[in-house]
């Protein structure tokens, strides 16, 4: 009889955990719970959105749409801090950053940080900010949503809205430039990272980096790799090939061999990109056999299962780059670099054969460019 009196009782205490599993993904379930209150006494921070309790029935809403769902839990939250005047639970604002799907959700969702900061100011006496995660995940609502105005509001370390602004939402913000293509962003989040003092990283000069070559912008990414090289960021190897490749369709090899001296100093082995680049540079100064040369250690060290991108990158340096490189030059000096191309190239391709490469690959591209 107690064995089936416990059974009954646990049937009861799971009977609304399952109701809520179990409803259709349509109707998403909004889970206020409160477990975890930001003024609690273990911590100040809000926890993860994972910090969730399946406590009671009434601690659930069902919404049917996320308009509704961002609405109610915005409601919620003004009238725990102005009108009951205690802490609203930490689930409220996750699920009402997780719930925003447009500008006015985030508009809302600013509204409810700033009345927060407010409370916890004024009422709970704590003058920290929310911890960066918080922040973290805001930016990429953001982001998301294409607020970005309100993202970079979430960048000033002086903020109304109790946020603490890191890299990584600075990061959020940038990839959406990236996805977007658009360089007035990142020179925008550029500028707030240096005036909030926010130390860069090395995500950001790939990101940045990758904004910059996309965009066949010179300028910044020489701008802005001295700005990464200058704060010490230990630049990786996607960074290193789009500033070498950069300078190699250019035909600037001054800028080129700087790069190659910072990489080599980091990382002793080549990637395709890094060494087919130092390749060109050497095609034009007018040495192929020392462009060769470097092909074949590349071939020496390169894993097997990246070596097929050799020929692509061969491809490439035969049929796309000198077009590209010949049209960033001035006019009186695209006929003498075109006749250096004309030579050099072949001469390249045809020293690679006899220096232990396959040469199925020279034979194939063994042409003289189309300029």
């Amino acid at each position: 009889m107690q064995v089936l009196s416990n059974a009954r009782r646990l049937a009861r205490i799971l009977k609304p955990q399952i109701l809520l599993n179990s409803a259709p993904s349509e109707h998403k379930l909004i889970i206020y719970s409160q477990c975890h209150s930001l003024h609690s006494s273990s911590s100040r921070s809000l926890p993860s959105s994972g910090n969730y309790c399946f406590a009671t029935v009434r601690d659930v809403m069902y919404s049917r749409t996320s308009k509704e769902a961002v609405k109610k839990i915005y409601d919620d939250i003004i009238d725990s801090v102005n009108v009951r005047r205690t802490m609203a639970p930490n689930a409220w604002l996750w699920s009402l950053i997780e719930n925003c799907k447009t500008r006015e959700d985030i508009k809302l969702l600013f509204d409810a940080l700033q009345n927060l900061r407010i409370f916890r100011l004024s009422n709970l006496r704590i003058h920290d900010n929310f911890n960066c995660n918080l922040c973290r995940e805001v930016t990429k609502a953001c982001a998301r949503v294409g607020s970005v105005d309100f993202g970079k509001k979430a960048l000033w370390k002086h903020n109304m809205y109790g946020l603490t602004p890191s890299i990584a939402s600075a990061n959020h913000l940038l990839s959406y430039a990236k996805h977007h293509n658009d360089v007035e962003l990142m020179v925008d989040v550029m500028k707030l990272l240096e005036k909030n003092h926010i130390p860069l990283q090395p995500s950001t000069a790939d990101l940045v980096s990758s904004i910059c070559y996309y965009s066949d912008n010179w300028e910044l990414i020489s701008k802005y790799s001295k700005k990464f090289l200058k704060a010490g960021v230990k630049l990786r190897r996607f960074a290193f090939d789009l500033w070498m490749d950069f300078a190699a369709k250019r035909g600037d090899t001054e800028s080129l061999w700087k790069t190659e001296k910072l990489r080599s100093g980091l990382m002793k082995q080549h990637t395709l990109v890094s060494a087919f680049s130092c390749a060109k540079g050497l095609i034009l100064e007018g040495k192929p056999l020392d462009a060769a040369a470097v092909i074949q250690l590349l071939d020496q060290t390169l894993p097997d299962t990246k070596k097929s991108g050799m020929v692509v990158e061969l491809q490439k340096l035969v049929n796309e780059w000198p077009l590209s490189v010949v049209k960033h030059q001035k006019e009186e000096n695209r006929k003498a670099l075109a006749a250096v191309l004309k030579s050099g190239i072949p001469a390249m391709v045809n020293g690679l054969p006899n220096m232990g490469v396959e040469g199925k690959a020279g034979a194939q591209l063994l042409a003289s460019p189309d300029f």
